[in-house]
């Protein structure tokens, strides 16, 4: 998805600075050796000039070290959170999410109102269009969407999002997404949030999934 695009990481950021304090130590250490070599032995360096210097080449040097330390450490995280988000791989989420329908069967869930004695699914394109009302069971059970239209035929491939209406006789006492069952085929870690690409390429915030099961 192009919202994860271009998102510097960073080991990026930390390896372009630990690179150029790295070239500041060496340069550093060559001034301080032709100061050295080429000091007039009737004039030498002052003992104090010279600890400074001494000084100030330790405190680059353990500037060095400490940056190398955080770049194994951010490594060593990084690693684990790849490991963890891992887990998320394969499994099938619940959330209120569009799908991209490309032919395939959708497994839906509703929450069936205390008041309602029939549910209906709402199934809108892209557009915000209606192309299909169709009732289902008043359960919280899950269900399935074929992928036909008013007219009983195929709709053709693109975004569809679903809500569900409860209603009582004739009356609807509420609307409000349904819950779609996809399966996560990548996870990301963006910034500080965990991104997740379900079958069909749609991405959604991990925050946004209510369920995980393993896939029947």
């Amino acid at each position: 998805m192009e919202i994860l695009a271009g998102v510097p990481t960073p080991a990026v950021t930390t390896s372009a600075a630990n690179s150029m304090i790295t070239a500041d130590f060496q340069t550093f250490l060559r001034l301080l050796t032709t100061q050295m070599q080429n000091q007039d032995p009737l004039n030498p360096m002052e003992s104090t000039e010279f600890a400074s210097q001494l000084a100030q080449f330790s405190g680059v040097e353990q500037q060095v070290r400490t940056n190398d330390l955080l770049t194994a450490m951010q490594a060593g995280l990084a690693t684990l959170g790849m490991g963890e988000l891992g887990g998320w791989i394969g499994m099938e989420a619940r959330a209120e999410m569009p799908v991209n329908f490309e032919g395939q069967t959708v497994r839906l869930a509703g929450a069936p109102h205390a008041l309602a004695d029939r549910m209906e699914l709402i199934v809108r394109d892209a557009r915000g269009n209606v192309v299909q009302q169709i009732p289902i069971p008043l359960s919280a059970d899950g269900f399935s969407w074929d992928g036909n239209d008013l007219s009983g035929d195929s709709v053709p491939e693109g975004i569809y999002s679903f809500t569900v209406q409860n209603w009582s006789g004739e009356d609807m006492i509420e609307e409000r997404g349904a819950m779609v069952y996809s399966t996560v085929e990548e996870a990301q870690l963006v910034g500080t949030e965990v991104w997740l690409t379900m079958e069909g390429g749609l991405s959604i915030p991990a925050a946004s999934v209510l369920g995980l099961r393993r896939p029947g």
